[in-house]
């Protein structure tokens, strides 16, 4: 193999080598000044031993030559083929074999390392690898090229002894390596320079972040050998004398204690020690110039100072085996070793002797001990002692040590009454009183925690409640207990959320702790003393008290003083908070209480809650109140018997009171309970069931579908939480479907209940709702689709369904009869298209859902019969996207139809659906099909469309759309078969009335305006009186629109008011009263019109904003109220323009 094909300079440059590389290599001489005859790194013997006639001699030669290299390569290339026959199998020659190891020995001997680096790629590449030419290349130490020769090593054949002498003169500057000298000469690709390169500089790189940490060794080592030998044993000797610190152990802790700093959030205190050691970088542990790792944290070093235990090591067992070219380097290593020993075993003798004075002081001072005990009777009181690193109580006195002084006692007395302590003070005799049980600890915590509290932060006295709390509970003194539950319940003026959460944690441990005797003396008169506290969050914590001591209180206390009290602050408390927690604890009494007397006021308590003006409380009352006590009407029997009935007849006796006018909010109050006892009815429902008995968990069971149940508003209306699991409710709702679908209801009474009684009960209900109202109507569609959906649709479908169905009767033999079609002018029909046909949104539902509209609307339409019903079923449904196409298509049902009464109803649910539809479905489906209308060969049909031209032109901003619709309102006022039609015209002029003020400006100036004035003006040439009376009515409910708008004076000098005079001429005769208000209105126009030709030239003006006189203002209000128009209309009066 040519020896350009390798590359030698890439042998040794990957990061992954680098990571395998030893770090201490020994750095033997550069090729370039080594003597032929020195060696690089470690040799092995055998490479000494063998003749130097193998390649020629090189013991005289200072340098390798060309020559040489020349045939050294010769040599290599003829000893790796020889060794790749060898490997092949072929035949030997007849000369015996040169061994490759001794080939390798002899280049690397002799320097020829580009010949050696040949030799060990073509070994690669047969297959065969050299560990000493592997070693010896993987090691970037025999690379290196050092200054000078250190003096005491320059012994031929210690090769480690680098070790042992390190230079003089250590490297600091650039590293030159064996990749960075230029072989470019040698190579015979010349090409590779650039890539070359950026391997040298590579390990050029490592080589001086080797350096770095060589000299930081160094550093480190200077570093410890600041303070001599002699003064560190002296700090050893003497624990009492503390060693000064050194500037390496300063820089190293200040790190650390910046960094405490910094991860307790102390940033300003980590700033200020920041410049306060400017010279330090604090981000960088290596700055510290230590050779060492970064030591665990402050934290971490604090919690383990005390802990004298050793840190295991991983220890495992290896097997070294020594070759003979490592024999040397042990021998040279040996004599460090012998020193260690010595310096240790000196160090032993002075602990010896250390341990032996040691010894002798203390039989010197046990001595002295005893003598004094015996002459010495004074004694102090008892105390606590430290024996075996456990402090005890000792029994009796404790001698106190005097001198052996001749002194009298009053002197001592006298001399130590110069000491400052104040025993005579009452916080000076309770430190001079330590405590000796906890008793007395627990005594003086309740003399002490009154003086502590009113000095301790607001902020921070959450932190005294263990105290208070433990006090509290152990202290043997009723008064003193009461004082410090007294200062629990006072200890935060107003306690946020996460103080009151403290406050009541302790207060639920206090009860567990004390039992439910102690909590009803102590507890509750504190809550009961708060009860109408100044502060709205101190009532929240009574509030929220008594339901979390509710499981702790007696059952009697628990149904009577605490229901009263939550009773008291939900009828008298005016802050909403107060009242939702009141409403929460009222759900936890619910789900403990166990006095059925007490059932009529927990139904009374539940309705006083949903009829809660606050929506937070309302809501608590859904999640929580309703739930829990429809738990216990559950396990009362009630839910069936009582609950539900009741309500049902409240909402009978509302509506049959509410003809004339129903109270809309105690219906949704009534209605909203009972959707919310929905799930605890069909969990009754499953577990009173036939099948429950064969209800076990056994075998794989299929999950519940995400979207089989209604979202709950709370996990308490969970179905899966009131029947105790998600899996129980999986087996017992595949039971469920199973009996619904194959064995029926026999025998199952709760479900009979509900089939029987509940739904006729509320679809009667349903048939006397007024179905003008959309608000109840929406109500009962979201209950009956809540119902159905929890229910199932087997449910629906067989038991719901049938039922409205017989009511509704669509056949086609009553469509001429009017008593047949009756219930379809009520609200039964937008209920049980909206609340029984949506549950479920498949193909066949949606067909269903169809069919059911255009049935409706075609009976309707033939039966002249009101349209309300229709209309509230497209109201509710088209709040919904997902139904807009579903309705487009019935609509088309009705444009296409053969009847003209029935495209004339699709016609004006046009009006109603364009509303809610985006401008793509408007564009491609809505206006389509209103133009087809508009062409319609009866003029009622074209008619019907005005309205829902004159809502496009209100809602959509598409211009050509716009220019469509106006174009088709200009034909019909245009057109001169419409000239005679009265009922086009007031169509006409309602629909201009009623979107002017919210049209586009530029619809209003170049259409409106110039066609009412049209109008007005052909009205005055009207015949018929009562026709002139209609148009100048609607005429005169436009104009009063319009006069809110912002006119420009062209149009209001040549349109509006022109149009108000011809409307005053025909009112002078017809309606005196309306002639006296567009008088006034002529007249501000006149004199607006005036005043803006003085001041502004130009620009808009209002009629509205002429007013500005609090006299004119008054007049003309009074003006207005004697008209009797539609509200709606005169809500268009105060619009402002879009």
């Amino acid at each position: 193999m040519a020896a350009s094909s390798v590359n030698p300079f890439n042998l040794s440059d990957s990061e992954e080598e680098a990571e395998r590389r030893p770090d201490g290599a020994d750095g033997p001489h550069s090729p370039s000044r080594a003597a032929p005859g020195q060696p690089i790194g470690p040799v092995s013997p055998l490479a000494d031993s063998e003749p130097g006639a193998l390649l020629g001699s090189g013991s005289s030669r200072t340098s390798p030559g060309v020559e040489s290299v020349a045939a050294l390569a010769a040599a290599a290339a003829a000893a790796a083929a020889a060794a790749a026959a060898a490997a092949a199998g072929g035949p030997a020659g007849a000369e015996p074999r040169v061994p490759a190891d001794a080939i390798a020995a002899q280049l690397l001997r002799d320097q020829y390392i580009l010949t050696a680096l040949e030799f060990h790629t073509e070994l690669l590449e047969a297959g065969r690898e050299l560990p000493r030419l592997r070693d010896y290349f993987s090691n970037p130490g025999n690379f290196e090229r050092q200054s000078g020769t250190p003096p005491a090593c320059k012994e031929p054949g210690l090769g480690q002894s680098a070790l042992l002498c390190p230079s003089v003169s250590d490297r600091a500057g650039s590293i030159s390596t064996l990749d960075s000298l230029d072989f470019a000469r040698y190579s015979d690709d010349g090409n590779r320079e650039s890539d070359e390169r950026v391997a040298v500089l590579e390990f050029e790189l490592r080589k001086a972040k080797e350096t770095i940490q060589a000299l930081r060794a160094n550093l480190t080592q200077a570093a410890e050998s600041e303070v001599p030998l002699q003064e560190r044993k002296n700090f050893k000797s003497s624990p009492e004398i503390q060693e000064p610190i050194r500037p390496l152990e300063k820089r190293a802790l200040n790190f650390l204690v910046n960094e405490y700093l910094l991860k307790n959030n102390y940033k300003l205190s980590s700033i200020t020690f920041s410049d306060e050691n400017d010279d330090q970088d604090f981000e960088l542990w290596d700055d510290v110039g230590l050779n060492i790792p970064k030591p665990p944290d402050l934290l971490h070093l604090y919690r383990s100072c005390g802990s004298s235990q050793s840190t295991p090591r991983d220890t495992v067992d290896v097997g070294v085996g020594v070759e003979s070219e490592e024999l040397l380097s042990n021998t040279l290593t040996q004599k460090p070793q012998v020193a260690v020993v010595q310096e240790l075993e000196y160090k032993i003798g002075l602990l010896n002797a250390e341990k032996q004075s040691l010894a002798e002081q203390r039989v010197a001072w046990v001595s002295h001990f005893t003598t004094f005990t015996s002459n010495s009777g004074a004694l102090i009181a008892p105390s606590v002692i430290k024996k075996n690193d456990r402090y005890i109580k000792t029994k009796g006195k404790i001698p106190i040590s005097f001198p052996f002084r001749k002194l009298s006692p009053a002197f001592h007395q006298a001399l130590l009454s110069f000491c400052r302590m104040s025993p005579d003070s009452r916080l000076g005799s309770e430190v001079s009183r330590i405590a000796d049980s906890a008793e007395s600890v627990t005594l003086m915590l309740g003399r002490c925690l009154p003086h502590i509290v009113p000095n301790v932060l607001l902020a921070k006295r959450e932190e005294l409640i263990p105290l208070i709390l433990c006090t509290a509970c152990l202290h043997p003194e009723p008064k003193e207990r009461d004082q410090l539950l007294h200062i629990l319940f006072n200890l935060i003026k107003r306690p946020d959320d996460e103080q009151r959460q403290m406050i009541l944690t302790g207060c639920v441990a206090f009860a567990r702790h004390v039992g439910p005797t102690r909590v009803e003396a102590e507890l509750l008169p504190q809550c009961w003393e708060q009860i109408n506290h100044k502060y709205p969050e101190r009532r929240l914590l009574v509030a929220e008290s008594c339901g979390a001591l509710a499981p702790y209180l007696p059952k009697e206390i628990r149904s009577s003083l605490v229901l009263s009290m939550l009773q008291q602050m939900l009828t008298e408390d005016k802050a909403d908070m107060v009242r939702e927690a009141v409403v929460k604890s009222l759900g936890i009494i619910m789900g403990y209480i166990d006095d059925p007397d007490k059932y009529s006021q927990g139904f009374e308590l539940m309705l006083l809650s949903q009829g809660d003006p606050s929506e937070r409380v309302v809501s608590a009352t859904h999640q929580v109140f309703i739930p829990a006590f429809a738990a216990w009407a559950t396990e009362l029997g009630n839910l069936q018997s009582q609950l539900i009935p009741t309500l049902l007849i409240r909402i009978e006796k509302l509506l049959k009171d509410g003809e004339h006018g129903l109270d809309e909010h105690k219906l949704h109050t009534f209605l909203s309970a009972l959707q919310s006892l929905i799930p605890p009815l069909f969990a009754v429902v499953l577990q009173s069931a036939p099948f429950t008995e064969r209800a076990r968990l056994q075998g794989d069971v299929p999950p519940i579908e995400v979207t089989r149940f209604p979202r709950p508003a709370s996990p308490l209306q969970d179905v899966a939480t009131i029947v105790g699991s998600r899996e129980q409710l999986a087996v017992l709702l595949q039971l469920y479907d199973h009996q619904l679908a194959h064995e029926g209801t026999t025998g199952w009474d709760s479900l009979l209940w509900v089939v029987n009684q509940l739904l006729p009960q509320l679809i009667e209900i349903v048939s006397r709702i007024n179905v003008t109202s959309s608000t109840c109507v929406h109500e009962f569609s979201r209950f009956f689709w809540r119902l159905c959906r929890t229910f199932g649709k087997i449910f629906t479908n067989t038991k719901v369904k049938p039922q409205f169905q017989e009511i509704l009767r669509l056949s086609e033999e009553n469509v001429d009869t009017t008593a047949g079609n009756g219930i379809l002018t009520k609200a039964t029909v937008p209920i049980y298209a909206t609340g029984v046909l949506t549950c479920y949104n498949q193909e066949e539902d949606r067909k269903l859902l169809v069919g059911f509209l255009e049935d409706v609307m075609t009976t309707l339409s033939l039966s002249h019969a009101p349209l309300d019903s229709l209309k509230a079923s497209f109201v509710e449904l088209g709040a919904n996207p997902a139904y807009h196409e579903l309705l487009l298509t019935v609509l088309w049902y009705g444009v296409v139809h053969t009847s003209a009464l029935v495209r004339c109803t699709a016609a004006r649910m046009f009006e109603l659906l364009v509303k809610g539809v985006n401008e793509t479905l408007v564009a491609q489906r809505v206006v389509p099909a209103l133009i087809t209308l508009s062409s319609d060969p009866e003029i009622s049909v074209r008619i019907s469309t005005i309205p829902a031209f004159g809502t496009i032109m209100e809602t959509v901003t598409q211009k050509e759309l716009l220019e469509r619709v106006k174009m088709q309102l200009a034909s019909f006022l245009e057109d001169p078969q419409y000239q005679d039609q009265h009922s086009l015209h007031m169509e006409i002029i309602r629909t201009l009335g009623r979107v002017g003020p919210n049209t586009e400006p530029r619809f209003r100036d170049e259409f409106v305006l110039p066609h009412l004035h049209k109008l007005a003006l052909s009205n005055n040439m009207q015949t018929s009186e009562s026709k002139r009376l209609d148009i100048a009515t609607q005429l005169f409910e436009a104009y009063s629109a319009l006069s809110c708008c912002f006119i420009s004076e062209e149009l209001m000098v040549n349109h509006f008011m022109p149009g108000l005079k011809c409307l005053r001429a025909d009112m002078e005769s017809l309606s005196p009263e309306h002639e006296v208000i567009l008088s006034s209105m002529i007249k501000e126009c006149e004199q607006k019109v005036e005043n803006r030709s003085v001041q502004e030239p130009q620009g808009s003006m209002s009629i509205a904003a002429s007013l500005v006189g609090e006299d004119a203002k008054t007049k003309f209000l009074s003006k207005m109220g004697q008209l009797t128009t539609s509200g709606a209309m005169l809500a268009n009066v105060f619009q402002r323009k879009k």
